[in-house]
């Protein structure tokens, strides 16, 4: 959802005349989309913004801007300890950011400005997709959960949906822009229709997309056990553009534990919704969110978190170690857990996990997959002089380079032959190539001509770029899903 919300921006600074800024030289704008998530986040951004201050002191007329969750929690603060910051906007406001730089141009002074409530959905706003082939589209934004741990409700709202028709007709416009996988997203986005008052909302909207047609794999993240009814499970199984993939966060296994974390869900329910989904899809490659140490948490409450682990055996999993978030109920909770006794249970269920993932993934090992060629996935595949894409389950596959030219977008049919915890290999020659709709437009957007500075550059660098995961999985909500 962060990575869209950023999609979004690009696309609004585009539209009001900006160009993406080269490597070469200092931007003119550099904006950062914050998460409140955890702890490290407010770290990272304070770090970033004092190492840009001498860049902006040397470079007149840069400008700094400041949004999302974290500067909807935050607000002044961040003007104050970084005075050289130029706009704060919040996450209902993303629309407004070239306005309120210009206004802080002008002004020559700080401009912040955070709305209470959503004023225009998101998805109105332009866009600019890092993918040519794969696209996100948001069905809902917003959250009514009231998960213990989680700030995000407090700061994106309640949840509110966007209407089906508005939902499938953009859809339908990017698949003619070349676009054959989708991801819907939502806070709670298996929660879809509780604003629209049809309980079954979801499911019908999943069969309604995949009746469009040219779309080939459809995906969405991330539900909520609460609201994963089995007209979710049917609809998944019945529609074949509908990838065998869930991500469903566990967050823990102990009763005692959910129910300290205002989870509406026990173990039993969670299991027999796992139960259901592999009684429906065998092949289901189901990963989840855990977090590790909530106060209160036992060694017994940690077991039956391992106990869950075991039995549902996880393609993989984002593991997390408690962040006490001010604002949440958690935080003001007694009985915090010691650094130390947390630290040793994440590893455990990190070695458990790593464990359970190679076991999954050598289960794939000889069978034959279409994998939707990707661009970016591979870090080594120059070095390897392999490709790397998503298997419908989302499983991330190496495979060998083919002698005819494959785009990414485009489909090759290829043979898994080894499995590592978090990838499969296929090290023989591709068995097909399919060229698609999809790698025609990354084709044709490859060759537009580079476009020229026009004046002020968007700035987006990689400065303190978030270290990978521990435990690789599916893009999961922005939090407690």
């Amino acid at each position: 959802m962060n990575v869209h919300d950023s999609e979004r921006l690009s696309g609004l600074l585009e539209d009001a005349g900006y160009v993406k800024a080269g490597q070469d030289g200092d931007p003119d704008l550099v904006v950062f989309n914050t998460c409140a998530v955890r702890e490290n986040a407010d770290n990272k951004l304070y770090g970033n913004l004092g190492q840009l201050a001498p860049v902006k002191s040397r470079h007149k007329g840069m400008q700094i801007a400041v949004g999302g969750c974290l500067a909807q929690k935050d607000r002044d603060t961040i003007v104050q300890k970084a005075p050289w910051v130029d706009v704060v906007f919040g996450t209902h406001n993303i629309g407004h950011l070239p306005a309120l730089l210009e206004r802080a141009a002008v002004e020559k002074k700080a401009q912040v400005e955070i709305l209470e409530s959503l004023e225009t959905f998101p998805s109105t706003l332009p866009t600019r997709r890092e993918s040519a082939y794969a696209a996100w589209v948001a069905i809902s934004v917003g959250c009514n959960n009231t998960c213990t741990f989680c700030i995000v409700p407090a700061l994106r709202g309640k949840e509110e949906d966007r209407r089906p028709g508005d939902v499938l007709a953009e859809i339908e416009a990017l698949v003619d822009e070349g676009v054959i996988e989708v991801t819907l997203l939502g806070q709670n986005v298996n929660a879809y229709g509780s604003d629209l008052g049809d309980r079954e909302a979801f499911s019908k909207l999943l069969r309604a997309a995949g009746q469009i047609e040219g779309l080939e794999r459809i995906r969405f993240t991330s539900p909520h056990p609460r609201d994963f009814t089995d007209d979710v499970i049917a609809a998944m199984a019945e529609t074949p553009t509908v990838m065998h993939q869930l991500h469903m966060p566990l967050q823990s296994g102990s009763d005692r534990i959910l129910k300290a974390m205002r989870r509406s869900y026990r173990q039993e329910r969670f299991l027999g919704i796992i139960r259901k989904v592999r009684e429906a899809m065998p092949d289901a490659a189901i990963s989840t969110d855990i977090i590790v140490g909530f106060p209160g948490e036992t060694e017994e409450d940690f077991e039956e978190t391992m106990h869950v682990v075991r039995e549902a055996r996880f393609t993989n999993a984002f593991t997390f170690q408690y962040s006490k978030r001010p604002g949440t109920p958690a935080a003001e909770m007694e009985e915090q857990v010691p650094k130390a006794v947390v630290q040793a249970r994440y590893d455990r269920l990190i070695a458990l996990q790593e464990e359970i993932s190679w076991e999954e993934n050598k289960k794939q090992v000889g069978r034959t997959l279409e994998i939707l060629v990707a661009e970016g996935e591979g870090k080594k595949d120059d070095k390897t002089d392999r490709l790397s894409g998503r298997a419908p389950d989302n499983r991330l596959v190496h495979f060998t380079k083919p002698a005819e030219p494959v785009r990414p977008g485009d489909m090759v049919t290829v043979e898994i032959t080894y499995a590592a915890p978090h990838h499969l290999l296929a090290e023989g020659p591709v068995l097909s190539v399919r060229r698609t709709r999809a790698g025609d437009a990354w084709e044709k957007r490859q060759a537009k001509p580079a476009a020229k500075p026009a004046g002020v550059m968007l700035g987006l660098p990689g400065i303190g770029a978030p270290a990978s995961l521990p435990l690789a999985a599916p893009a999961g909500g922005c939090c407690g899903d």
